[in-house]
């Protein structure tokens, strides 16, 4: 198989020694190139090429915002040209790969997806879009972006990516007075619009994303073999919200309730619009602001190694 290696030599858990490990592995099974990135956007361009010149196989090291990247790229081909997908953790959350049931280590993730590779195991899973862009696992629309926003403001200044770092700034974000989205959704499945909104996510899979080793399940049923699942707050009050972030750590499937929590299953699309425009996140990267979010379930677009 022909195959390139996507590394994000800037990602939080990335290092030249990890990198070498890797393509030295995965060379032993496939003819390899291996590409670094060098700006935002590149992960993107790197596949888009793989995929024209007619490589088999796609690889990232990096975290979730290289995958995204890179998954862009891909479907920017048509399906019977489009090579097939794997990622190798080497960021701080890397909610996809864990989220396809692949270890979160580096070096046991490779070992895992050697084995997949020799044994030809492929799955097809579904991805989704907002406003024409593709993600893997949830788009955030509101405060949840507004505070990746300040994050990736904070991290571009030197801060490094850590769960600490999201809980600070989501708690002085949610104290400093900032206007918080007023978001409305299109009639769901025949029932009434949703109105009043300040947090949406938008997920693809479970979970949204982690507290270190705990996931957090906004919407425990979301898996990349259904469509969409809306989980939606009005009113964010600390109190409830916090009873909200506990439901989501639960290990129960029950999932986050109450009377500031909306949630819809098996979505094949979704319409959003904000009074203002509002903060928008796909995969974890802050992507812009906007007063419409078209959002679509886009059912086995992609072939992932797993």
């Amino acid at each position: 198989m022909r195959a390139v290696l996507i590394v994000n030599p800037k990602a939080t858990a990335t290092t030249a020694r990890g990198r070498d490990v890797l393509a030295r592995a995965l060379a032993s099974d496939l003819k390899l190139d291996v590409v670094e990135t060098a700006h935002r956007g590149h992960a993107c361009e790197i596949a888009a090429e793989a995929a024209r010149d007619g490589l088999d196989l796609v690889v990232t090291l990096g975290g979730d915002g290289t995958v995204n990247e890179a998954i862009n790229g891909l479907m920017s081909a048509d399906v019977e040209q489009r090579p097939a997908f794997a990622a190798v953790p080497g960021g701080s959350a890397n909610v996809f790969v864990r989220g396809l049931g692949q270890p979160a280590d580096p070096v046991e993730a490779t070992s895992a997806l050697l084995e997949s590779l020799r044994a030809e195991r492929r799955r097809a899973i579904g991805l989704g879009t907002v406003n024409g862009r593709y993600f893997a696992f949830c788009a955030g629309i509101g405060y949840d972006a507004e505070v990746t926003r300040l994050v990736e403001a904070r991290r571009h200044d030197g801060a490094t990516s850590t769960p600490r770092l999201y809980v600070r700034t989501a708690v002085r974000h949610f104290y400093d007075g900032s206007t918080r989205a007023d978001l409305s959704t299109d009639s769901i499945a025949g029932d009434p619009p949703l109105q009043g909104l300040q947090m949406v996510v938008v997920s693809n899979t479970s979970p949204w994303t982690y507290w270190g080793s705990r996931p957090l399940r906004p919407s425990p049923e979301a898996s990349f073999d259904t469509g969409l699942d809306l989980f939606a707050m009005r009113r964010m009050r600390m109190v409830r919200t916090l009873r909200v972030l506990a439901q989501m750590a639960s290990f129960s499937d029950e999932g986050p309730h109450g009377r500031t929590v909306a949630r819809r299953h098996d979505l094949a699309s979704l319409v959003l619009t904000g009074s203002a425009p509002a903060a928008l996140e796909v995969d974890g990267d802050y992507v812009g602001d906007y007063d419409r979010f078209e959002l679509a379930s886009v059912p086995r677009a992609l072939t992932v190694i797993a």
